[in-house]
């Protein structure tokens, strides 16, 4: 039982460089999770070193990696800590940079939990969906939506896959695709050349339009998934906000975090 001692929500995203998109879409999603927990203090987490360097040596703003944040919460005499991943899918950042960092620390706390990113359960896909459909554009025949996630090569990104194939059941135009993983915008291509599409519409699949989507998704080079489809002849559109914009991917995140609280195992 936790006694009423201090407790923490700790919310941990990959980070942004960009600051106006840190307030659009994490500085956002954090507030909406800390409206949901009452009597928790809320304090941030990147898992990326990169992203951390750029903005300690750019702006010198420092932000705390899990296991600095964790000595830190320790040090100040925390008893409970509920840590809410930003992550997309349970991949390398999840079980690396998060849940071994965490066992590190499991005495060290009365109570310390974790809880899931955005794709976990088939709940959680299907939630996605729904919160997918408030951002579309409306249907057209000649008209597809293509989501561009991060992808990895951990055995999670195969969780991309299970999102399409849930999608044919009911967006059957909107597809997805992967920077770093399978499927790739390749076996993209002869699915909207077979849907005789026309326009196709460019969606971040990430937390944050950052990096990725200035320049994978809409950059002006060769191989931008905007310039690549442009020249096989569709008009293109970037829809160039990432999900934690959208308040629907917010209440997602909140409600896993509020399931952590409830019933996660202590690690």
């Amino acid at each position: 039982m936790i006694n009423s001692g201090k407790k923490c929500l700790l919310v941990t995203s990959f980070g942004t460089t960009y600051p106006e998109i840190d307030k659009a879409c994490i500085a956002a999603t954090e507030k909406r999770i800390a409206d949901g927990f009452p009597g928790y203090e809320v304090r941030r987490a990147y898992t990326s070193e990169i992203v951390r360097k750029i903005l300690r040596e750019r702006d010198g703003l420092q932000v705390d990696n899990l296991r600095i944040a964790l000595k830190k919460l320790r040090d100040d005499s925390f008893r409970e800590v509920i840590i809410q991943p930003l992550h997309i899918i349970p991949g390398e950042e999840y079980h690396e940079k998060i849940l071994k960092v965490v066992a590190e620390f499991r005495n060290d706390f009365e109570r310390i939990a974790v809880g899931n990113p955005l794709l976990t359960t088939v709940n959680d896909y299907a939630k996605t969906i729904e919160a997918l459909k408030t951002q579309l554009p409306d249907h057209c025949s000649d008209q597809a939506v293509v989501l561009m996630g991060h992808g990895s090569d951990h055995p999670s990104n195969a969780g991309y896959a299970c999102l399409q194939l849930m999608l044919m059941d009911v967006l059957p135009q909107v597809y997805v695709g992967t920077v770093e993983g399978y499927p790739a915008l390749e076996h993209i291509l002869p699915k909207l050349k077979a849907a005789r599409c026309k326009k196709v519409v460019l969606m971040p699949f990430m937390l944050v339009a950052g990096d990725h989507a200035h320049h994978d998704l809409a950059g002006n080079g060769d191989n931008s998934w905007k310039s690549v489809l442009e020249k096989e002849g569709y008009q293109v559109e970037v829809y160039f906000h990432g999900l934690g914009e959208n308040p629907a991917f917010r209440e997602i995140y909140l409600q896993h975090a509020k399931d952590c609280m409830a019933g996660a195992e202590d690690l």
